[in-house]
């Protein structure tokens, strides 16, 4: 058989390539005559993706739900690696920092319109049954959400409102102690930390407060802060944002409560969600105003924050 100069060229640059690393290519080329060729189940590790569903009821439904916040953890794994590229970028231009963003927001795009799976896609009796066995777990408990949090904002965007002010110019320790998520998760009658939360907090603690830390200057907003003290911020890079903004601060959580109205909301006394966390308070935007990026918000949408879509979703209940 003739080796054509195709194949010569590519032996000649590996060749280069192991002996650069003090490697035997001879070696390397007997392993890939021995290799299998890959397939696509052993590639996504599909038996083991599939085996990963663990309901603890007999309901059917409780599949549904596992697979569908399965499915949420993989979306934010995704976001979670764009604010890896975007936090360790050399030289970080305009346009890749719009890219990203924008991957950013078709995750959570993808997320918010799929969320009808989650709010029509189960019995609801099953779920008003199977959730007590799932106690005291929630999704509250999602550690990579938090973590996107931290990377789009100043930690101190995260405080809830009435203390921002004052803890501005504290440290991260202690505007962590002053965090809005913990005041979704305190039980509603005694306003004690629940079970959730200080699981959550025994198991994330460290973690956010170090990321806290290590993106004070690279977060998104501190960026877009710099872009613009530069004059390099762009149209498309703060229409990029304000979208981020919206689809994680807006939209996100009110597909929760719109499944949370569906699910929970009962006369005379709502139900209330697994680990006791205080969901009529907590998921609506227009009561955290949680807001990524306010210096791209006019007075008016900042006063307003939520308070339409909000709207928009209990009118289509």
């Amino acid at each position: 058989m003739s080796i054509s100069p195709e194949i010569e060229k590519r032996l000649t640059l590996l060749q280069e390539k192991y002996d650069a690393m003090g490697q035997d290519m001879i070696s390397y080329l007997d392993g890939l005559l021995h290799a299998d060729f890959l397939t696509y189940w052993d590639y996504i590790h599909l038996d083991t993706l599939l085996s990963l569903q663990s309901p603890k009821t007999p309901f059917p439904d409780e599949e549904i739900f596992i697979m569908y916040h399965q499915i949420t953890e993989l979306y934010f794994k995704l976001a979670l690696h764009e604010c890896k590229q975007i936090a360790h970028a050399e030289n970080l231009t305009a346009a890749f920092f719009t890219a990203r963003i924008g991957r950013i927001n078709r995750y959570f795009e993808a997320l918010t319109h799929s969320f009808e799976i989650m709010v029509d896609g189960m019995e609801k009796q099953q779920f008003l049954q199977f959730r007590m066995s799932l106690l005291p777990a929630s999704g509250f408990q999602s550690g990579q959400y938090r973590m996107i949090e931290i990377h789009a904002t100043d930690f101190i965007n995260l405080v809830i409102a009435d203390q921002r002010e004052a803890l501005g110019n504290q440290p991260i320790e202690s505007q962590f102690e002053q965090i809005y998520w913990k005041y979704g998760a305190t039980e509603l009658s005694t306003g004690k930390k629940t079970l959730t939360l200080n699981q959550f907090e025994k198991k994330y603690a460290k973690t956010f407060i170090e990321l806290g830390k290590s993106v004070v200057n690279t977060n998104f907003n501190a960026l877009l802060q710099q872009f613009q003290y530069k004059g390099e911020s762009t149209k498309a890079l703060e229409d990029e944002l304000r979208q981020l903004d919206v689809n994680v601060n807006v939209n996100w959580p009110l597909c929760h409560y719109k499944s949370a109205v569906r699910y929970l909301n009962r006369d005379p006394e709502d139900i209330k969600a697994t680990g006791g966390t205080n969901w009529q308070k907590y998921l609506p935007p227009r009561f955290q105003r949680r807001i990524f990026y306010p210096s791209l918000w006019s007075a008016e949408q900042l006063e307003n924050w939520g308070k339409a879509w909000v709207e928009k979703v209990i009118s289509e209940l």
